[in-house]
């Protein structure tokens, strides 16, 4: 990724960061007859500097031993999108977890390790697992207990394999559909990912209780209001719209005992969120009392100064800012000789790093690691099953937002039908599960067990209907009652999937709909994508047009929809631009859409 030299007003703030004297917010030093806050103080009294910075240090599986988690007395561990075990299962994940468990508890004060992973639509990253649609599709569905029910499915398939805590939900405000991680967001307008902050109580349950997942509120704070959408860029704005859009979905977060809040790789005006103490300890951790820990991206305090690798000036930065855990995937052995140097030097106060320890140890026992370290093997059965998909096939019916409806083309009749389906999309579970699906950026192709698009229509068709597919669109002609085209982006994650110029539909859909538009079959456009595209101009040549999203592997709830066994209900959480050119665009700002935000069709009762 490119990088370049930070601007003058990154620079002068900050020097006024690592001027920063190392003020403390302490999560509870005083004990009084709080058992778990003795019980961290007990630890702390008897921990050496080195069992301090080691619980502040997260490395990434592939790039740590089981030994040297006991030397270095590693405090966490993750699995980055794509890392996993040999063979990606999930009795290899559990076996793999307690391996590492087992080498945290080998250590003298036996502080057992919290495992890290990027659940945001299930426990994606595992083979056979539950995928959900991604939040742009939940936030459609305008429903918070069904968000609360997903938290809780993917919790049960997390801790069967191991980990206890997830880095989800993101509660981004995107507000620039070109955006690389707009699909991470339930919506533009921070009514909506405030109001599906109820995936954090599904996750957690009840902390320490039965299938408690560890939820991580993310990317704090305006990820999502960046200049030109860029990710990891620059959210310009005063402190007022800040506090107006983008803090309010973390506010709640807080109230529902998040217990993990994860910082932005953005800047807000020039500094970045790795280093922005006025944020992160008088915001996030004073004035909204945040009592968990921060912990940082990936690699994210190498680019506080802009250039590559971090220094000892930027973990001393991010430190005295308020970042509690850092996520160091490689170079955690460097950030642990660093941090010890810089506290030995009094250039990190002991008391910040004690403040973070009493944050992280709070949640491990608040959380029943020390009592129930292992991966919670009665739960393995739930991994991707029948339960579970049902709940998904749920979720995807409810997400699919009906945007035209010409002449009632659907629901399309179930029996007695003869229907051609087309499209790069159609028969294909990696692309309509998106990024962050095994792999971190996703890929087409049948990546893990589910049921594509195409696939549910044939289940769900009835009888008498004929079901034919071409991926070109090639053999339809006039004898079919409807075409359905299901077609849209391929998998992307994060700012490989940024979009700077066109947003329309690419040259292999673009050719398969005209295919279909040209025999004279009413054309039924399902659109598979992390975001609004610019369609406008193609519209008029569609009957009919579904915004799917990013459904995941349930796709037989697309096909209960086209069916109408579900009436569509979902409403756009994002505002629809006429065009590319009018990015950004939201709801209130004047610009006339091709369709507003809250839009959706439904069907008349038959």
């Amino acid at each position: 990724m490119r990088r370049t030299r930070p601007s003058r007003v990154l620079t002068l703030a900050l020097s006024s960061v690592l001027a920063f004297s190392g003020t403390t917010v302490a999560a509870g030093a005083d004990t009084g007859r709080d058992p778990v806050k003795r019980r961290v103080e007990a630890l702390l009294r008897g921990m050496t500097l080195d069992e301090k910075i080691g619980q502040m240090t997260q490395a990434e599986r592939a790039n740590i031993t089981n030994e040297e988690v006991t030397r270095y007395r590693i405090g966490s561990i993750l699995s980055g999108g794509g890392s996993t075990p040999t063979p990606n299962t999930p009795q290899a994940w559990a076996d793999m977890y307690d391996g590492f468990q087992r080498a945290a508890l080998a250590t003298p004060k036996r502080i057992p390790l919290v495992y890290g992973v990027d659940a945001v639509h299930g426990h994606n990253n595992v083979v056979g697992a539950t995928i959900f649609p991604h939040n742009i599709g939940l936030g459609a569905t305008r429903d918070p207990r069904l968000v609360r029910r997903i938290g809780r499915a993917t919790a049960e398939e997390v801790v069967g394999t191991g980990p206890t805590w997830s880095f989800a939900p993101c509660l981004c405000v995107a507000r620039n559909d070109r955006w690389g991680r707009t699909y991470e967001s339930f919506g533009e307008i921070p009514e909506l990912p405030t109001r599906m902050s109820t995936v954090i109580t599904g996750l957690q349950g009840r902390p320490g209780g039965p299938a408690s997942v560890m939820a991580t509120a993310k990317h704090y704070v305006g990820d999502g209001g960046t200049t030109g959408g860029k990710d990891q860029g620059d959210t310009q704005v005063s402190e007022a719209e800040l506090r107006r859009i983008h803090l309010p979905p973390y506010r709640e977060a807080v109230r529902r005992g998040v217990g993990s809040v994860m910082a932005s790789f953005s800047s807000w005006n020039g500094l970045k969120l790795h280093a922005h103490k006025y944020l992160i300890t008088d915001v996030l951790k004073r004035e909204l009392r945040f009592d968990g820990f921060v912990v940082s991206d990936w690699n994210g305090i190498d680019q506080i100064d802009g250039q590559p690798g971090f220094t000892a000036e930027e973990v001393r930065a991010a430190v005295n800012a308020g970042i509690d855990m850092f996520m160091v995937p490689q170079e955690w052995r460097r950030f642990i000789e660093t941090l010890r140097a810089e506290v030995q030097a009094g250039r990190v106060p002991m008391a910040r790093i004690d403040d973070a320890n009493r944050r992280i140890l709070t949640k491990k026992i608040q959380f029943g690691l020390f009592e129930r370290p292992f991966a919670d093997r009665r739960y393995l059965g739930t991994v991707g099953s029948a339960e579970h998909r049902a709940l998904a096939r749920e979720a995807v019916a409810r997400s699919q937002v009906l945007l035209k409806n010409d002449r009632n083309v659907l629901p399309l009749d179930r029996r007695n039908n003869k229907i051609f389906v087309a499209g790069k999309s159609a028969d294909d579970i990696g692309i309509q599960s998106g990024g962050w699906t095994i792999t971190w950026q996703g890929s087409p192709g049948n990546i893990t067990p589910g049921t594509t698009i195409l696939q549910g229509i044939r289940q769900t068709a009835g009888r008498g209907t004929t079901v034919t597919y071409s991926k070109d669109g090639t053999g339809v002609d006039r004898s079919y009652k409807a075409a359905v085209a299901v077609v849209g982006e391929l998998p992307y994650a994060e700012f490989e999937g940024d979009r700077p110029g066109s947003m329309g539909l690419d040259a292999t859909d673009l050719a398969t709909l005209e295919r279909l538009r040209a025999s004279g079959v009413p054309v039924v456009v399902v659109l598979v994508s992390g975001r609004p595209l610019d369609i406008a101009a193609e519209l008029p040549k569609w009957n009919a047009l579904v915004a799917s999203w990013l459904p995941g592997t349930e796709g037989r709830g697309v096909a209960d929809v086209l069916f109408g066994v579900t009436r569509p209900t979902g409403k756009l959480p994002v505002t629809w631009m006429r065009s590319a050119d009018q990015q950004p665009i939201n709801v209130g700002d004047g610009k006339k859409p091709l369709f507003p935000f809250g839009y959706g069709l439904t069907y008349r009762r038959r």
